[in-house]
């Protein structure tokens, strides 16, 4: 029997002194996880993958070159003092461990090698074979989409799968730019989705509203590779899947705020998002003002 397929998955994490973690396995997923010490580690950490899979980290504070160590394939890496959302690119073949004091903070990306060698055929680029090892590099475009993923790293409001789905295959299509031995194959062409296509896609995507459906459900029914899918729906529409997806349930909020008297928490579980607090930063960020503000100005006074 076929085993299921994980949602990507995040988290964070603390650890110091007392913390028992030696190696850790990455499953065949994405993940997003946000590693923090309050204390100096007993001992180094030692992480694989059960898939190939690089291992992407960014530090989101500056390191001392006496706070942190690191070996990749059981030999030491000098990485002198580390700025802050500078990155490390590495294979997970290698088993890499690392070592850190107080105050020392990363996000790790665990981007599999399909999820890269689809983003190359897709970009029109051969099978990537290696990448070259990168550490402490000033990445500025790793280093963007840290600053925009950590706010949401260990809040309990999660992250559609549907938008890591999106994150996996953006961080790989830069990897494969960056750090892969590329040599092109064809020109891409930015074609759209057919009209049968857009609309199967489209339905799906009401039908879940709340960003469960994955990326490659869509990509299967339209017949379609995950990448090109990705890419195609985006030149039919102008924006990803899954920021359309937002737009339509900024949509169905506002029907909502504007015909019904639900409250702020039912208008948010009904228009697909995981809880009021999520649903208010969303609005705030796309409308501008607040779901209750907006429903003071736009709402149809109904008798309670």
């Amino acid at each position: 029997m076929a085993s299921a397929v994980l949602e990507p998955w995040t988290n964070a994490m603390r650890l110091d002194e007392s913390s028992t973690l030696r190696t850790h396995r990455y499953a065949d997923r994405f993940s997003a996880v946000r590693v923090e010490t309050t204390g100096p580690l007993s001992d180094a950490v030692r992480k694989s993958s059960s898939v190939p899979a690089l291992l992407v980290s960014i530090f989101t504070r500056p390191i001392a070159v006496s706070d942190y160590r690191l070996w990749v394939g059981g030999k030491i890496v000098p990485t002198g003092r580390i700025a802050a959302f500078h990155s490390n690119v590495i294979d997970l073949a290698a088993e890499p461990a690392s070592w850190a004091d107080r105050g020392f903070e990363n996000i790790h990306f665990h981007v599999r090698r399909g999820a890269i060698d689809d983003a190359a055929t897709d970009l029109g680029y051969e099978r990537i074979g290696d990448f070259r090892l990168s550490v402490a590099e000033d990445d500025i475009v790793l280093a963007q989409i840290a600053k925009s993923i950590v706010a949401s790293l260990g809040r309990p409001s999660r992250v559609a799968p549907l938008a890591l789905d999106h994150l996996e295959l953006i961080i790989g299509a830069h990897i494969v730019q960056r750090y892969g031995a590329t040599r092109s194959r064809r020109n891409v062409v930015g074609k759209g989705l057919a009209k049968w296509q857009r609309a199967r896609a489209t339905e799906l995507l009401q039908e879940n509203l709340d960003g469960t459906v994955r990326l490659a459900d869509l990509a299967r029914e339209c017949q379609l590779s995950v990448g090109h899918f990705a890419r195609s729906f985006k030149a039919s529409f102008g924006i990803p899947c899954h920021q359309w997806l937002t737009e339509r349930r900024i949509e169905r909020a506002k029907r909502l705020l504007a015909l019904t008297n639900s409250s702020l928490a039912d208008v948010a579980s009904h228009s697909g998002f995981s809880d009021q607090a999520a649903f208010t930063r969303t609005f705030h960020r796309r409308v501008g003002v607040t779901p209750g503000r907006w429903r003071r100005e736009h709402g149809t006074h109904l008798c309670e």
